[in-house]
């Protein structure tokens, strides 16, 4: 009888022979993310038609008002595909690192414990640009995720996937309370960061994006060498040892990795949930346990997500827009719900 050990490995023969199926899969996820970028930057109050959308990014000189909306779209798009990319990464490497199913930078608390520090940032410090609070971002972020570990294992070793879920979300909404109290006294901080606060990446500017690029670049760095260290560690912290693996090493790298990707995203787009968590699963029943392979599909499966729960908050209250943030809320807790309820509540 095959052991779980060895039935959690990714077998060479299988790997080599589902190979062609995952690289076609990977075209295809590739093709409906152009889609959803054509449709990020053609769509909103006022549609644009592609050709028109072609015109405005290729001929500077044209200056209609399409052309104007489809260029103040672009940093927007690009905004979401950095986001989408790095939030599902990180989902897929906390699910990895805790082996816990229901592990995401949005419900253990590690967006919330960015955004309170970047809000006290901007409260106290006088900080108003994504380049100054990314530093309390980050800080706030790896805090709120030792916090979440420290309370969901009670000191007593690795945390259940149900323990470490309700730690983070107890610890997320006494995050959120803190920053609407320091929210709450200053109007002019409540009025510019309510709708960032919801999760959104309208408003995206080209230079504020460049100011945080350094740390979505060194925590996708670190991500991209992660993949045969996560095989292992699914395998069980024993077996990994035995495999040669630093296990502790590995598992804070990894984990900090996370969240870099998790506090670059909510420095520029605000707390946006469920990202993380939906798009691992999906990628999972399609290309199997192989976290090579979980993490390639993340980087454009994310992006798609969010790019069309974008476009979708767009158009179903024209001539307004519904937060991206909200649009994946709505999307997010069915899913989190249904794993909750369901059969494989174990360890990944």
């Amino acid at each position: 009888m095959t052991s779980a050990a060895e039935a959690a490995r990714p077998g060479p023969t299988g790997s080599a022979s589902r190979r062609p199926a995952r690289l076609w899969g990977l075209a295809a996820v590739l093709a409906a993310l152009i889609a959803a970028c054509a449709a990020s930057v053609a769509v909103g109050t006022r549609a644009v038609p592609l050709d028109q959308v072609w015109t405005a990014l290729t001929d500077p000189s044209v200056h209609t008002f399409a052309a104007a909306a489809v260029r103040t779209r672009v940093p927007r798009t690009v905004l979401g595909l950095l986001v989408g990319a790095a939030l599902a990464v990180s989902g897929a490497l906390l699910q990895g690192v805790t082996r816990n199913p229901l592990a995401d930078p949005g419900i253990l608390g590690v967006n919330a414990g960015a955004a309170v520090f970047i809000v006290v940032g901007m409260a106290y410090i006088g900080l108003d640009s994504p380049g100054e609070y990314i530093w309390l971002a980050v800080l706030g972020a790896g805090l709120a995720a030792a916090a979440v570990w420290a309370i969901g294992s009670g000191g007593r070793g690795r945390p259940t996937p149900l323990r470490l879920a309700l730690a983070g979300a107890v610890l997320a909404a006494v995050l959120t309370s803190v920053t609407q109290a320091v929210l709450l006294p200053r109007a002019e901080l409540l009025q510019t960061f309510r709708f960032w606060e919801a999760g959104g990446i309208d408003g995206a500017r080209f230079d504020q994006i460049a100011q945080v690029l350094p740390f979505f670049i060194a925590g996708a760095a670190m991500a991209a060498f992660s993949g045969r260290a996560l095989n292992s560690l699914a395998l069980g912290d024993e077996l990994a040892a035995g495999l040669g693996l630093r296990v502790g090493l590995v598992r804070l790298l990894i984990a900090a990795s996370a969240v870099l990707l998790a506090a670059a995203s909510t420095a520029l787009a605000g707390p946006i949930a469920f990202v993380g968590l939906i798009v691992p699963h999906a990628v999972r029943t399609i290309v199997g346990a192989d976290y090579r392979w979980v993490l390639a599909w993340c980087v454009l499966v994310g992006p798609l997500l969010l790019l069309v729960a974008d476009v979708v908050g767009r158009i179903i209250t024209r001539p307004t827009e519904v937060q991206v943030g909200i649009v994946m809320a709505i999307i997010g807790a069915p899913v989190f719900i249904a794993l909750v309820r369901g059969r494989r509540m174990g360890e990944l």
